[in-house]
């Protein structure tokens, strides 16, 4: 649509105009349609890959996995790895492993992908929605410190929402676009509330607070390895955690929980096929040796948009939070908190139309039809706000090697 055409319907194109020759000062026009993220193979994935196919290794078992887990856990430092079949699997098995049972509350954030809501609801459990930071777009750790002062009640050792009179069992942080939470703050929250903490770092492979990696920091937290991740495996996911309990369990329950034996199939409890296979590994070992340079990157593709949008009057850069160190997953920029849907799609369709896709955040979870009626923060307006102002730029490392 022209510029003359959104004034028809009362809308100011002039900031797209401007956040578009701002992308394009640092992609150049795009003759192509430019992605959001796109993987990149460019090291030793079809040898990897073709070696489990020669060798027949291409299942569930094979040295590809316990190498992947292995090269997981020294990137990270986490001290059980498990690599799971999907990021939302390894989500379901972490909230399983704190003790979510169905009809339990989890708190997670409305900003947040589906996978994080649709993983509660996986365990019979029902999503309480909370507001995010405008700092870090995770959970905002006073709000959800005051909402919990406010809901909660101990009864039998149990912390229950005295306004539903169901148990609170868990809080789930997701880093936004791989953008750190205020992480050790929410520990802090759940540990005086008594409530195990799962961090959905599905985006934040490679990120970092004040040293340490997402993931890390809660009872147990999840990655993915999806198709537009940093590092893909093509689908894929990671449980991570210290807790030598929660890693001997989380790898029986990803293993159909079959005790082993040298040929009797003994199953003591309900499990489920979570493994991630030896093909998938294979080439999560490749991406995973490429990993600094992605990440660098990254980082200087986040620092050109950074230049670029300080010249933009009406929109700002999505940096990483102070003691964070972020992947730049996705980047993104803010409107003017006075901006609207409107405005937003006006951009969005200025830069989609140009070839390069962007994106909006996603939907609130309070606003998706199986989660209308969930329980809720009575204030999510910081989440209301990045919904309809925010917008990510196409984040491909590859898109780095053609900056001046």
């Amino acid at each position: 649509m022209s510029s003359e055409a959104f004034q028809t319907i009362g809308i100011d194109a002039s900031l797209a105009d401007a956040v578009l020759a701002a992308v394009q000062s640092v992609l150049g026009p795009a003759e192509q349609a430019v992605a959001l993220h796109e993987p990149e193979f460019g090291g030793r994935e079809w040898d990897y890959v073709k070696e489990c196919i020669d060798t027949g290794w291409v299942s569930s078992t094979g040295v590809y996995v316990d190498r992947f887990e292995s090269d997981l856990a020294a990137l990270t430092g986490a001290k059980h790895t498990v690599a799971i079949v999907n990021g939302t699997a390894a989500l379901h098995l972490a909230l399983l492993l704190v003790g979510v049972c169905p009809g339990d509350e989890v708190i997670v954030p409305t900003l947040t992908f589906v996978a994080t809501a649709n993983a509660v609801a996986y365990c019979g459990a029902v999503p309480h929605f909370a507001d995010a930071s405008s700092t870090t777009l995770a959970l905002d750790p006073d709000k959800l410190g005051q909402h919990l002062d406010d809901i909660l009640q101990s009864s039998g050792g149990h912390k229950i929402n005295r306004l539903t009179g169901q148990r609170v069992a868990a809080v789930v942080v997701m880093h936004a676009f791989g953008h750190p939470a205020d992480i050790e703050r929410l520990v802090d929250v759940c540990a005086r509330n008594g409530l195990p903490l799962v961090e959905d770092a599905a985006e934040a492979l490679g990120s970092t607070w004040r040293g340490s990696h997402c993931g890390t920091f809660g009872t147990v937290g999840t990655l993915s390895f999806n198709g537009n991740k940093v590092v893909t495996t093509g689908g894929g996911g990671a449980l991570l955690s210290n807790d030598p309990a929660i890693g001997k369990r989380a790898k029986h329950l990803s293993t159909t929980a079959k005790l082993a034996h040298p040929w009797l199939y003994v199953h003591d409890e309900i499990g489920f096929n979570y493994r991630l296979p030896n093909l998938n590994a294979a080439l999560g070992c490749a991406q995973l040796e490429q990993l600094p340079r992605f990440l660098e990157e990254k980082r200087r593709l986040a620092a050109a948009y950074e230049t670029a949008f300080a010249r933009v009057g009406g929109a700002s850069f999505v940096r990483e939070p102070q003691g964070a160190r972020s992947n730049y997953w996705l980047n993104a920029i803010l409107l003017d908190a006075s901006e609207n849907l409107a405005t937003r799609d006006c951009v969005l369709e200025r830069l989609n139309g140009a070839n390069l896709m962007a994106r909006p955040a996603w939907t609130l979870m309070h606003r998706l039809a199986p989660y209308v009626s969930a329980p809720r923060m009575a204030d999510l307006s910081v989440s209301e706000t990045i919904e309809r102002t925010l917008i990510n730029l196409p984040s491909s490392p590859r898109l780095a090697r053609k900056l001046a």
